[in-house]
């Protein structure tokens, strides 16, 4: 009966044994654990946090010199698109001006070709009415008299008669109808006006109609 008790109690201290060897393969070395626990109340408390927070902010602000770069940039990003709005206001305003200047020089230019017949047909009745006879004479002079207060009312508005005899065919300003053998003038010359021309402060109104010379063949 000893016997036996004896082998169980060498078993059970056997068993103990390997359990106690066990054991500390298991489980962390104290100071391990101790310094995790620091580091977890370290993360835990608010304060740190809120100091490793305000650190890394401060390490992404940018420094002085880059906020003053960044505003001269800016300033001179400004001033250049001031600039270029004040340009195409001058630009606009320009445009407008001459828009309405031009609308008030040629604001008649309608209202003058339309005139333009009646002085055709008076310059054509004074040219009929030329002679010694005492009846068309008065006749003559009142045409006259009419004709040269058109004239002058066209004149008040810039208007222009252009009558090109024995000048150089211009075809800017010329209509040739035909073109006549003369070895008198150079070529190119008008040597008769069929139709005055007209312009309206410098522009064309309508064209001269005239007979243009050409070299004899």
């Amino acid at each position: 009966m000893r016997a036996g008790l004896s082998i169980e109690a060498i078993e059970w201290s056997a068993n103990v044994a390997e359990q106690d060897q066990k054991q500390p393969e298991t489980q962390e070395p104290t100071e391990q654990a101790e310094a995790r626990m620091e580091a977890t109340d370290a993360s835990a408390d608010p304060a740190v946090g809120k100091e490793a927070v305000e650190a890394e902010s401060a390490a992404d602000e940018p420094t002085l010199d880059e906020v003053l770069a960044q505003l001269h940039e800016d300033v001179a990003d400004a001033r250049d698109a001031a600039l270029r709005a004040q340009a195409d206001a001058q630009n606009v305003t320009r445009r407008a001006e001459q828009d309405v200047e031009k609308a008030r020089k040629y604001a008649l230019e309608r209202f003058c070709s339309e005139l333009l017949p009646v002085v055709d047909n008076l310059e054509r009745a004074l040219e009929a009415t030329v002679g010694d006879d005492e009846i068309v004479k008065p006749i003559a002079e009142g045409v006259e008299l009419t004709l040269k207060s058109f004239q002058d009312a066209l004149k008040k508005f810039n208007i222009e008669a252009v009558d090109p005899q024995g000048e150089p065919f211009d075809p800017q300003l010329h209509q040739a109808m035909s073109m006549v053998e003369n070895g008198e003038v150079e070529p190119n010359t008008v040597i008769a006006v069929m139709q005055k021309g007209y312009t309206l402060n410098g522009r064309l109104v309508r064209p001269a109609m005239v007979l243009v010379s050409k070299a004899a063949g």
